[in-house]
């Protein structure tokens, strides 16, 4: 796909998915987006409702039980790890940072649990730092519209970065996100209504034509 092509298409994604950010609070986003990890929107956010009412600060989950989390998070699948993972960083920005989430892409990622993704969704969504976070929505959309060829979500992350305007990396995560659960979804995509399927290399309609 051609570089204004490209553009276009991800100003496209960006302007017709909205992702609205509800919360900018770094500690919030930080625990929720592990919460949020292989569990879908709702669960994660009834899990951070119950969480954050009783535990809303970093110094209050740092002292809290394992056993204590687990019926605030069951629902949001891997309670029993999550769990773990949450408690243990809290303690550690109550221990190194005074309580408060660093914003700096090395020190999240040395954070329990906290991967790439999570790491540049905080630094954009919380401290408006260029960052582009890559999940397997904005992995296989990706690779699907021809933008480039990857095997893994990071690998993604770094091809991606210079195809298009640092200005789009961090709302075009929940735009793909999206996009990637109204129409381009991981089985059985909806390209018949997709404005996307005539330049999409991958679209069913494209590969019916003549």
């Amino acid at each position: 796909m051609e570089f204004q092509t490209r553009i276009a298409v991800a100003r496209k994604i960006i302007e017709d998915f909205p992702r609205e950010i509800c919360c900018k609070d770094p500690f919030r986003v930080l625990i929720g987006t592990v919460l949020s990890q292989r569990a879908k929107d709702e669960q994660t956010e009834l899990a951070e409702k119950l969480l954050f009412e009783r535990y809303s600060t970093p110094q209050a989950l740092a002292q809290a039980r394992e056993s204590q989390i687990y019926p605030l998070i069951k629902n949001s699948g891997m309670y029993r790890q999550k769990a773990k993972r949450i408690i243990e960083i809290a303690q550690i920005l109550m221990n190194d940072y005074q309580g408060i989430v660093p914003s700096h892409l090395d020190r999240l990622l040395c954070l329990p649990g906290v991967g790439r993704k999570t790491a540049n969704i905080v630094l954009y969504v919380c401290f408006g730092i260029p960052a582009l976070a890559v999940d397997t929505h904005v992995h296989r959309i990706a690779n699907r519209l021809g933008w480039l060829q990857t095997k893994t979500p990071e690998q993604t992350e770094m091809r991606l970065k210079p195809l298009v305007p640092e200005t789009l990396w961090g709302p075009l995560n929940g735009s793909m996100v999206n996009f990637g659960k109204a129409v381009c979804k991981p089985i059985k995509p909806l390209c018949q209504i997709c404005a996307f399927s005539d330049p999409c290399p991958s679209s069913i309609l494209q590969k019916k034509r003549p």
